[in-house]
């Protein structure tokens, strides 16, 4: 009972070791599984796959696939993606079966290749099988790229360079490289043979991308150095040397033809009179070598810079005190102008009494030559008489027979003054000093009209 069991199960075993050995049996093959490519070139991936040769499979009823895009089971044929579109073709061979496994193959061609064509390449197939469905992981990484550079290899002989073109991605087999000095084409080869000079600049190219150039290399251009010029003793001061080169420069500085240090920059660190010298840099590559112009750091004492400084602050002091004077000057003369500056008289009515007629005007205090003069001018006649007081001086004034004391300072302003008669004046001035008025002359008086 027993013995029947254990055979019917062994049958079963074997009857099964084949769908096992298929169901194993998927795989995709690439070769290489790295490719590297130049930009605007066309690059070719491929795959050999293989599935197990089983009744539920139908070879002719196999899809195929390359894709960048989405997940293993839900990806993104590249021949649909719109980036691709009218740059990518795959073309797959036909199936070819032994009784045990079936084997294809595949290729996708890219065209026109760019930069972000750079990705890993999986290919899938996918039979009439339910199970029968197979993504090849990991894919083919490709790189596109569009640098193409010279390199310097190391050589045991140092009376000459060596050049050697190559592209980034470190092949060198498969291309022929063009080699070009000033622009001109000159020989072909990864290395190049012909002699360098420091006045010349050197690239490289692929042969059938030669749009491709890679960057030129040069000597060092003429370094320049900063600072220069005065510098104050017991500081310190830092110098930089650059210069245009590639590959980049080195450099190295000297004092007086004696060299001191290696590095960009150099820093000096409490100068004193012995070091303020001449100095220069020398900026060196693989292909040649520039020296900087000579240079002199001159110092100047602290007692000198203290001069320069307390100089310039008088400078500035002086001028700040001109401006002053200049802006006060001209505000004073804007405010002559403003209150009537000008030395005409401008006769302008004033609100003091105005007199149109004045028979006689007695002045007690004016001189007998003055009188006399009086009394032999008849007549006389003036159309305006300007008096002028001081603000503490009282003035007599007669009105009507009568003298009134006045302490106004106001002008007074008469538009017709007549003497008549010279009687009449000395009377008058009599009568004043006498402090006595006749009615006979109070009504000659009467007459005066006062407008104020």
């Amino acid at each position: 009972m027993n013995s029947r069991s254990a055979a019917r199960g062994f049958l079963a075993f074997l009857l099964s070791l084949p769908a096992l050995q298929g169901s194993n049996d998927y795989k995709v093959i690439y070769a290489p599984y790295n490719v590297c490519a130049l930009r605007d070139s066309t690059v070719d991936i491929n795959c050999t796959y293989q599935f197990p040769n089983i009744s539920e499979i139908n070879p002719n009823n196999v899809t195929t696939l390359w894709f960048t895009k989405g997940e293993i089971h839900i990806p993104v044929n590249l021949t649909h993606d719109a980036d691709n579109a009218g740059r990518v073709e795959t073309s797959c061979g036909k199936v070819v079966c032994t009784p045990s496994l079936c084997v294809g193959n595949c290729t996708v061609r890219i065209k026109d290749l760019r930069q972000n064509d750079s990705a890993e390449y999986k290919f899938r197939f996918i039979t009439n099988y339910e199970k029968g469905k197979y993504t090849g992981v990991p894919g083919v990484m490709l790189n596109v790229t569009d640098q193409v550079k010279v390199s310097f290899p190391a050589s045991t002989d140092t009376t000459r360079v060596n050049m050697t073109c190559n592209s980034t991605c470190n092949q060198t087999g498969g291309f022929t490289y063009t080699w070009f000095r000033n622009g001109q084409n000159v020989e072909q080869g990864i290395y190049y043979k012909g002699n360098i000079n420091s006045e010349d600049n050197y690239s490289c190219a692929v042969e059938g991308n030669k749009h491709l150039h890679s960057p030129s290399v040069y000597a060092p251009k003429p370094p320049s150095v900063t600072p220069s010029g005065k510098i104050e003793e017991g500081s310190s001061l830092t110098l930089r040397c650059s210069s245009d080169a590639n590959p980049a420069a080195n450099y190295t500085w000297f004092k007086d033809h004696e060299e001191r240090q290696s590095g960009q920059n150099y820093i000096i660190t409490n100068i004193t009179s012995e070091l303020g010298s001449n100095y220069y840099c020398q900026a060196h590559n693989a292909i040649g070598r520039r020296n900087s112009t000579s240079f002199l750091i001159e110092l100047t004492s602290s007692s000198q810079t203290t001069a320069v400084a307390v100089g310039t602050i008088g400078v500035l002091l002086a001028t700040i005190l001109l401006l002053v004077f200049l802006w006060m000057r001209t505000k004073r003369a804007s405010r002559t102008s403003g209150q009537g500056g000008s030395t005409e008289t401008i006769e302008e009515p004033f609100p003091v009494p105005v007199y149109d007629n004045l028979s006689a005007l007695t002045i007690s205090s004016a001189p007998a030559v003055q009188r006399e003069l009086i009394e032999d001018q008849d007549d006389l006649h003036y159309a305006s008489v300007h008096i002028s007081h001081s603000e503490n001086q009282e003035v007599p004034r007669c009105l009507a027979g009568s003298c009134v004391q006045s302490d106004q300072t106001d002008e007074v302003l008469y538009s017709v003054v007549n003497f008549k008669r010279h009687n009449a004046v000395t009377e008058a001035c009599d009568q004043r000093e006498t402090g006595k008025t006749s009615d006979k002359d109070k009504k000659k008086t009467q007459g005066v009209n006062v407008n104020q």
